[in-house]
């Protein structure tokens, strides 16, 4: 018998992921109330079926794959639904977020009777075609989660507690994201100074890497923005016990992601400076 998925939300990611799992024949649910006309198009693509919040309850799997700003406000309202449902579905939090965030959101879940696996989704969203994203489980109750790898999902258990899964999530964004950071604000510093086409030959000719890096992953930055600027500071909380310059790092890097955010909203001069610096890298 295979299980039944509950995914919320069907963003890029959570669509994704369901479209996989649906492809291998597992019915997925998930629930639209207040969600756009793009992400109702991305669930009708992916074959997830709506269902009232509720109704989420009825599955064997909870997978929470929102913007990390809201993972906590998600479990308070699953909790709701959970602690009335005779037979408790897996929670899976599959957010951004740090382990002291997870704590509290596991403490939360397990407070309704319901299992509760921490995770952490490593790469982009599922391809055809293509393996992955890793999904990174941790917690006594990570083994069940593995079971969703005989459908589709790459699932790699940790040895570890809750808390675990997301500890690595945050090493690997904050060395991935922190990096797209860093480049952008020099790039855009090195625009300011009138020194940016120096800037592009010495990164061509002694950092090729470097700049082909900033080059595909700045511009896949934009849209995202949003949501890194929570991701930062979640980070910078996992930072901060032991390492209060790192946490001043990304809390630095949670206000430059604000304000790119802001700049794509609004005029977008920000985002012209930095395509034009990096379309120009691009010439031969």
């Amino acid at each position: 018998m295979k299980p039944i998925v509950a995914i919320v939300a069907p963003g890029s990611m959570g669509a994704a992921v369901g479209a996989r799992l649906a492809e291998s024949g597992v019915q997925v649910l998930t629930t639209l109330a207040g969600r756009s006309a793009a992400s109702r198009e991305r669930a009708r693509l992916a074959g997830i079926a709506e269902v009232p919040e509720r109704d989420l309850a009825q599955a064997h799997f909870v997978l929470s794959i929102v913007p990390p700003g809201a993972a906590l406000a998600f479990a308070e309202r699953a909790a709701s639904w959970l602690a009335l449902a005779p037979r408790k579905p897996v929670f899976v939090d599959c957010n951004a977020v740090s382990p002291a965030t997870v704590a509290r959101i596991a403490a939360r879940i397990a407070a309704t009777g319901a299992p509760f696996v921490d995770a952490g989704i490593i790469g982009g969203p599922p391809r055809k075609g293509v393996d992955g994203p890793n999904f990174y489980a941790s917690g006594a109750e990570a083994a069940r989660f593995a079971v969703l790898a005989r459908h589709g999902l790459t699932i790699r258990v940790l040895e570890g507690p809750v808390g675990a899964a997301s500890a690595l999530k945050m090493c690997f964004a904050g060395i991935t994201k922190g990096l797209t950071a860093v480049g952008a604000a020099m790039l855009l510093a090195s625009a300011r100074a009138g020194v940016d086409a120096a800037l592009r030959a010495e990164l061509a000719e002694s950092q090729p890497q470097l700049l082909g890096g900033f080059v595909r992953g700045i511009p896949a930055m934009f849209p995202k923005a949003y949501r890194w600027v929570a991701e930062m500071s979640e980070i910078a909380a996992f930072a901060r016990p032991a390492d209060d310059p790192a946490a001043a790092i990304f809390e630095g890097a949670s206000r430059l992601y604000e304000r790119l955010a802001r700049d794509l909203a609004g005029e977008g001069i920000e985002k012209r400076v930095l395509e034009g610096f990096l379309g120009a890298a691009k010439q031969p």
